[in-house]
């Protein structure tokens, strides 16, 4: 088979990985030169903000910001911007999932300081120069490598406490980022290996964190599939599964991981004949030799699962599915099919009642 042309960039990062390297934060800050800095976390999860803040002592702890929130609305995003400069940091240490990493960005883009990240879920931000801020309703996106975390500190007993729900659409949340990287239109062979193995790390770890949520090999695979979908995601073009996951957790802040483990299966099923090679990596990421059972392989992992499978049950009105469709398809991302109206409307619908992918 002839090989197509490609480019292929990386941009690097550090990645710290093992049970128990959190104790290494310090280290960590010396070598990127900071002496003073800020955590932030969620108010859920300020016992560990405070863990942190213990590990780095009090004269390299600015203090712990415990103000994240999810989609980073606007408002919250100028008050962790104005507490970074208040408590004079020199850098940001975001400890948990998506939303914390997501106000470290938020922080960096306005400041350009540093960001060290210590994930506690798959969300896969931390390994991203992507960003998001909710202002008015809408959610506004961007890439920009000044987000990028400088550091990554991936330590496995951090996600023991998750609980198996959040762990399980977390999970699906990441493949979802491998996913759309097997299609994306700049994507390059380095990428789609990462893309796959990512799936098949995740797919063979999560069905073993529902048996049991202490399982520790599982959840070191779980969260080495979470560091490679991530990847992906940060160096490839996303497309019609970000763009409806954006406007309908932007719009009506639906949860960030639930949501995407509902509308993956049918994001894909919409791009499945346009993408054919995608779909055969795909299900062989999913232990099938058919690209034509890709998206049924994914659909049976959902259910196996038992996380949400319907926009309804996640707390999407029926009466925002004309507007959801108006808001994808007028500044479409790049995707393999072109996006319809009439059809995004049909998925959307599909979605909404937990119908079977098509």
């Amino acid at each position: 088979m002839t090989m197509p042309s490609f480019v292929h960039e990386a941009r690097p990062s550090r990645v710290v990985f093992g049970r128990g390297r959190r104790a290494q934060l310090p280290a960590e800050l010396d070598a990127l030169g900071v002496k003073r800095a800020l955590v932030l976390t969620t108010p859920e999860q300020r016992a560990l903000g405070d863990e942190v803040a213990g590990l780095l002592g009090a004269s390299r702890c600015a203090g712990v910001h415990a103000g994240a929130v999810m989609h980073v609305p606007i408002a919250a995003a100028r008050a962790a911007i104005q507490a970074a400069r208040d408590a004079g940091a020199q850098a940001c240490i975001a400890a948990g999932g998506g939303s914390t990493i997501g106000l470290a960005k938020a922080i960096a883009l306005e400041s350009g300081l540093p960001i060290l990240a210590l994930p506690t879920t798959y969300a896969g931000s931390e390994m991203t120069p992507l960003y998001g801020i909710t202002d008015g309703g809408e959610k506004r996106t961007g890439r920009d490598w000044r987000v990028l975390p400088r550091t990554v500190v991936y330590d496995p007993d951090l996600t023991l406490g998750l609980p198996v729900a959040i762990s399980l659409t977390s999970g699906m949340n990441a493949i979802a980022h491998a996913a759309e990287g097997l299609y994306a239109a700049d994507a390059s062979p380095i990428h789609q290996l990462m893309a796959a193995e990512g799936i098949r790390a995740l797919a063979g770890a999560l069905p073993r964190l529902k048996l049991d949520g202490r399982d520790a090999s599982a959840r070191d695979d779980a969260l080495v599939g979470a560091w490679l979908c991530g990847s992906v995601l940060g160096q490839v073009q996303m497309g019609l599964h970000h763009k409806l996951c954006h406007v309908l957790g932007g719009s009506f802040n639906l949860p960030h991981a639930e949501l995407h483990t509902v509308m993956l299966p049918h994001a894909l099923a919409y791009n499945a004949a346009a993408a054919p090679q995608a779909m055969a990596r795909l299900a062989a990421a999913l232990g099938s030799a058919d690209a034509a059972d890709a998206v049924n392989r994914l659909a049976e992992l959902q259910r196996g699962l038992g996380v949400p499978t319907s926009l309804r049950a996640i707390g999407m009105p029926a009466d925002g599915l004309d507007r959801a469709a108006d808001l994808v398809t007028a500044a479409p991302y790049p995707n393999p099919r072109p996006l319809e109206r009439g059809a995004v409307r049909a998925l959307l619908q599909r979605a909404f009642d937990g119908a079977q992918p098509q």
